[in-house]
């Protein structure tokens, strides 16, 4: 197991490092347009769970204005969101400075995606089993719906993930992401930026779910 691990970390800091290289110029222009278009910071940063559920910091370009608007009112994420950060998100541009948490060994390429802290309080036992993991800039739930799925399907096949991850399913995943991003589907839940929030799903039970994530 441990040298499976060192492969894969192997793996994900060569790619990371390589990736971040070539698209640096990129990384450039995206950060002055964020803060030419959407102020600053800007750069997104927020603790998430990781492995075995260690908080780290996430690295994101920043898709929305401020939280508050000329009211005081709380504005909803829906109404935060500009079109620039809509193209950002829907061609996965904002994901780029994840790479940085790559390189850092918070985060791998593939893996189930890091979600909000406060999650972690409201997972059945079988779902949490997706922290046994690096979490990744893209994973199996990602190339199989994305947020068009349920939280409990996605959360199976982050499971599933676990279960049966290796190279090969690793470079497949990342080539099934390139035409995710190409396609630009399953983004948002509608009237939602991004997926609705995860309430828990009550008891330990068997997912019947689990059974629609062998591979396809």
């Amino acid at each position: 197991m441990l040298r499976d691990y060192n492969k894969k970390r192997l793996f994900d800091l060569t790619l990371g490092a390589v990736a971040l290289a070539l698209m640096s110029p990129l990384v450039l222009l995206i950060g002055v347009l964020v803060a030419v278009f959407l102020g600053k910071p800007v750069i997104f940063r927020q603790q998430r769970p990781g492995l075995n559920g260690k908080l780290f910091t996430l690295l994101k370009f920043r898709t929305m204005i401020e939280p508050v608007g000329l009211s005081e009112a709380p504005l909803r994420d829906s109404a935060r969101i500009t079109s620039f950060g809509r193209l950002l998100r829907s061609t996965s541009l904002d994901e780029l400075p994840e790479l940085i948490n790559v390189i850092r060994g918070e985060m791998s390429i593939v893996g189930p995606r890091p979600l909000l802290v406060r999650y972690l309080g409201r997972y059945s036992y079988f779902q949490m089993r997706r922290h046994e993991v690096l979490p990744g800039i893209t994973g199996w739930a990602q190339v199989n719906g994305r947020n068009a799925v349920s939280w409990e399907h996605k959360f199976a096949m982050d499971v599933w993930y676990v279960d049966h991850r290796s190279l090969w399913l690793d470079l497949r995943i990342i080539a099934l992401t390139m035409w995710r991003i190409i396609k630009r589907d399953g983004i948002d839940q509608p009237g939602e930026v991004g997926a609705s929030e995860f309430m828990g799903s009550g008891a330990v039970q068997n997912h019947p779910e689990q059974s629609a994530c062998v591979q396809r």
